[in-house]
C-alpha cells in the first residue's frame, strides 16, 4: 500500500511527493496553481463549508470534527473512490491542504480515512464509504 504525505499548499513541491491532490473546498491564498504544482483539485473530499465553519479550527471541537467529517466522507463514496484506488495499487499520493494547524486537520482525518478504505478493499473486506451507502439505502427501502 502507498505512503500517504500531508503536506501545506505553502510548502514547495518535491519530486517525491507522488501525485499532489488537493483536498480543500477553497483554493489556498497567494498560491498560483504553477506553486501548487498539482495533479487534481479533490474538493468533494474535503468538509462541507457548513462543517469547516462549525469547526472553525477549535480544537475543543476536534474529535467531534472528526466522527462528523469520516460521517461526511461515508456518505459521499464517489468523492474518495479514486483517491482509496490509487492507495490500494501503492502510487504515493501526497494530499495538500492549507491549514495552519498540523496536528488537527482535515486532511489527517483524510488520510486515515483512504488508508482503512484501502486496506479494506484489499482484504475483501466492505470500506467505510461503502458501509455508509449500504446503510443509506436500507434506510430507503
Amino acid at each position: 500500500m502507498a505512503s500517504i504525505r500531508l503536506k501545506r499548499a505553502y510548502e514547495a513541491a518535491a519530486p517525491d511527493d507522488g501525485r499532489r491532490v488537493l483536498v480543500d473546498r477553497l483554493w489556498p491564498r497567494g498560491v498560483t496553481k504553477e506553486r501548487a504544482a498539482l495533479a487534481e483539485w479533490a474538493k468533494d473530499a474535503a468538509p462541507s463549508t457548513e462543517l469547516r465553519k462549525w469547526f472553525d479550527h477549535d480544537s475543543a471541537k476536534w474529535d467531534e470534527f472528526q466522527h462528523r467529517y469520516r460521517r461526511e466522507l461515508e456518505a459521499r463514496p464517489a468523492a474518495t473512490a479514486e483517491l482509496t484506488d490509487r492507495v490500494r495499487r501503492g502510487e504515493p499520493l501526497t494530499l495538500v491542504y492549507s491549514c495552519r494547524d498540523e496536528s488537527r486537520n482535515h486532511a489527517l482525518v483524510l488520510a486515515a480515512f483512504l488508508r482503512e478504505c484501502a486496506a479494506q478493499q484489499t482484504d475483501g473486506a466492505q470500506s467505510p464509504a461503502a458501509k455508509g451507502a449500504g446503510q443509506r439505502s436500507a434506510r430507503r427501502g
